[in-house]
């Protein structure tokens, strides 16, 4: 395992929940505008969009390796916590283990547990030989063999917790049984009704976005304005592992970044691409240097692999024979299998509106409130059931 890296850093100063970083429905519209400074004579300012360092959510950095030498894999990960039950945290197609970043913070300065987020294979700062091979199998293993490597063969009692693709893995790995010690389950916002529906027009919708961004904080700009996370906190720590600096040839020049006032459709906001930058300084950098920042994986290339990650994952969820937990951004997304095995019973379920398809990252505090009680339920039946 490669050397770790630690922060002694104070994060108290990101968990706040002020309404003008977490959008509503009604203010929506507010948040794209310029903040006006009482303190400057009344002078209109932009709001800060430079990105903000991992450190100041995460308690520790490392690179798992799995295999050696020409079969070796090297999966980036962030920690927080000493004891405790283990939350396993899974990010979405396109984004990385950085999305819940203000959410660790949230959870852990408040229960004790411990946090393993990971970068999944082809995204952020992951490096593995196969990075295109994006099937929920190999994903899944992908999981297993990372929680292995950390903490051992008996690792602390596990609740597994997924965003959209995140959560279909999860789900995967929890059904496969590739874990032993697994307390529970945590789907945040992926219904394999409402994800079917949208995959036909995914290749579109992924050809309409922007290429590249000048700098990290138009990138982070971006994901704001458009939608893509409402919580301009999160937005500054996970924008950081979506995009990366890459060089432009003399004579070429970076593609306009698109309007930022337009509106992005949640159903298709997790199949956004991702890159990955590994600090802050690399974007003051960028503006010394002929450069502009790039989305890493192209989803798009992984089509083959996008029916696969939500057909047949209600049914399977379901069959999860540990207590489970559904959040999801409306109650509209709800399919057929999933609204009869809610009214039997079979899970437990909390709509967080309003907030957009990264739940996690718009009303993080909210997720960690119903991951905590969620947690204790999950710890009481496993000690009711050994």
């Amino acid at each position: 395992m490669a050397s770790e890296r630690s922060s002694a850093e104070s994060r108290s100063s990101h968990l706040s929940s002020d309404p003008s970083i977490i959008a509503t429905d009604a203010s929506a519209n507010s948040m794209w505008e310029e903040s006006f400074d009482t303190e400057n004579h009344g002078v209109s300012t932009k709001r800060d969009y430079s990105p903000v360092s991992w450190s100041e959510y995460f308690e520790m950095m490392d690179d798992v390796v799995i295999g050696s030498g020409e079969t070796k894999d090297v999966f980036r990960v962030y920690k927080s916590g000493q004891d405790g039950p283990l939350l396993v945290l899974l990010h979405g197609g396109g984004h990385s283990a950085l999305s819940w970043a203000v959410f660790t913070a949230a959870m852990t300065s408040r229960v004790t547990c411990r946090v393993l987020a990971m970068d999944l294979r082809g995204h952020g700062a992951t490096q593995v030989r196969h990075a295109d091979d994006l099937s929920t199998q190999t994903m899944s293993r992908d999981v297993a063999n990372v929680v292995r490597a950390t903490y051992g063969e008996i690792p602390p009692p596990i609740i597994l917790v997924g965003h959209n693709v995140g959560g279909a893995i999860a789900v995967h790995a929890a059904g496969g049984a590739l874990l032993p010690s697994v307390l529970g389950l945590v789907a945040i916002d992926v219904v394999e009704g409402s994800a079917m529906e949208v995959l036909h027009s995914m290749q579109n919708f992924l050809k309409g976005r922007p290429k590249s961004f000048k700098s990290i904080d138009h990138a982070i700009e971006w994901s704001v304005k458009s939608g893509q996370i409402r919580n301009l906190e999160s937005a500054k720590v996970s924008m950081v592992g979506q995009v990366r600096r890459c060089e432009v040839e003399e004579g070429d020049s970076a593609e306009p970044v698109s309007p930022v006032t337009e509106s992005v459709a949640e159903g298709h906001e997790e199949f956004y691409d991702l890159n990955y930058v590994t600090d802050k300084a690399e974007s003051i950098a960028s503006a010394e240097s002929c450069s502009v920042y790039s989305w890493r994986i192209d989803l798009s290339k992984a089509e083959k692999y996008w029916d696969g990650w939500f057909r047949g994952i209600s049914n399977l969820f379901l069959s999860c024979n540990v207590p489970k937990l559904l959040l999801l951004a409306g109650i509209d997304r709800l399919d057929r299998d999933l609204t009869i095995g809610q009214m039997q019973g079979k899970f437990m379920m909390q709509v967080l509106p309003p907030c957009g398809h990264a739940v996690h990252e718009d009303i993080p505090d909210k997720v960690r409130v119903y991951t905590h009680f969620y947690s204790k339920l999950a710890t009481t039946d496993f000690l009711l059931r050994n």
